[in-house]
């Protein structure tokens, strides 16, 4: 009996992320972290709230790469971009001071918004976990969603064409 209710398990697995890349050369932005003693829960391996952190440094790290000073941005826009939605699928998990890569891509760019597919994988490249981020640009007082600047679009661009490359 257990096992039609585990396969219905995996079919939903399946589709909510079945267009993820599990191979990291999927991933133009890739960011190496060593896992730290404090981000270990008491069962020894890293606490869940910590992969939406890694997945942040590596989105940050890779407008960094591209000399995107983030908030003098935010301070001369008055916009920046609000969390609509984040997922995290566990495959394996993370433990103290082993290396990681954590890796993003853009999957998609809307006339306000951007999807990061993400992933981790351990330093022999087997895939740990697989993510979603979608952010909305928006006007902070306003509260209004605004369309992508050029700026922020051509960076985007420029990390999808790094894939391709």
């Amino acid at each position: 009996m257990a096992k039609p209710l585990q396969s219905a398990t995996h079919l939903v697995a399946d589709f909510l992320m079945s267009d993820t890349p599990e191979n990291i050369t999927d991933y133009p932005v890739r960011h190496r972290l060593r896992v730290r003693y404090a981000e270990i829960d008491a069962q020894g391996v890293v606490f869940n709230a910590h992969y939406l952190t890694y997945f942040d440094t590596a989105i940050n790290e890779a407008f960094r790469s591209h000399n995107i000073d983030w908030l003098a941005k935010v301070t001369q826009s008055g916009c920046d971009v609000q969390l609509v939605k984040s997922l995290v699928e566990y495959k394996a998990p993370l433990h103290f001071d082993e290396e990681i890569d954590v890796c993003a891509r853009i999957s998609r760019l809307g006339t306000s918004s951007i999807s990061w597919q993400l992933a981790i994988f351990g330093a022999a490249g087997d895939l740990r976990a697989t993510g979603e981020i979608i952010w909305v640009y928006a006007h902070l007082e306003q509260k209004t969603s605004q369309a992508l600047p050029d700026w922020l679009r051509n960076i985007a661009s420029k990390l999808v064409s790094e894939l391709q490359d």
